[in-house]
């Protein structure tokens, strides 16, 4: 097995209009990784996301995958390539039905009967609500709707946004239990998370990240150290 980074980022500068907010951001995840993307609102987290999704182009900087600069390449071609995101505040539709949201995820090549397999199975209360608005489910059933239209699609790498956002404690935890297992069955995972503690239990790596830049990367119980003790006063 390879052990060459499946995403690299390299010097990467990005903005949005005449306003940068990546300043050389540096970060490498490699195969089966999860690499924990930690620090307070505003240091340039999902925007490190948007540009490893296509999302947000680069100005400057490499943005390597599987060792092939991907620099300008779109989100929907790097989803082809293996590359699926799950954006802050889940991106589902809450005015479609769960088998439509999936329906949606088809876009990638994958049938429907595929996704839902997937979907049902992991998730049994999804199969429960396929007719369901997303919209009327609660937080963690979404997060988990969520979560099956990128499996659906057998992605190599899961760019995973605060995943917590919203929901309660418990249900955080389940759903990054979740996230551990598909790590385990070989999925690289980079996720950008404010509540550090929800994330570092499964993470393999941490990296800090503070206004625009990557200052720091390492031992996740170093990190999170670092985090209460100097950077969000605990």
């Amino acid at each position: 097995m390879t052990t060459d980074p499946l995403i690299e980022l390299v010097g990467i500068r990005a903005g949005y209009g005449p306003i940068e907010v990546l300043h050389g951001v540096d970060l490498v995840l490699g195969p089966g990784a999860v690499v924990a993307l930690l620090g307070p609102n505003g240091g340039g987290k999902t925007s490190t996301l948007k540009v490893c999704s296509g999302v947000l182009p680069s100005t400057s900087g490499e943005f390597r995958l599987a060792g092939r600069v991907v620099d300008g390449v779109s989100a929907a071609d790097l989803a082809r390539l293996g590359v699926c995101s799950i954006p802050e505040g889940r991106g589902i539709f809450p005015n479609l039905t769960v088998r439509e949201n999936l329906w949606i995820a088809t876009g990638t090549g994958v049938s429907l009967e595929e996704l839902e397999t997937v979907a049902y199975a992991r998730f049994p209360i999804l199969g429960e609500r396929r007719t369901q608005l997303a919209g009327s489910m609660s937080g963690g059933e979404q997060q988990m709707l969520a979560l099956s239209r990128a499996l659906g699609t057998n992605p190599t790498v899961l760019l995973l946004d605060e995943l917590s956002m919203g929901l309660a404690p418990r249900i955080v935890s389940q759903i990054y239990d979740i996230v551990g297992e598909l790590a385990s069955e070989g999925v690289s995972i980079l996720v950008a998370e404010q509540f550090a503690r929800a994330v570092l239990p499964i993470a393999t790596s941490a990296a800090l990240m503070l206004q625009g830049r990557v200052v720091r990367t390492g031992d996740p119980a170093e990190i999170e150290e670092e985090l209460s003790t100097s950077y969000l006063g605990g």
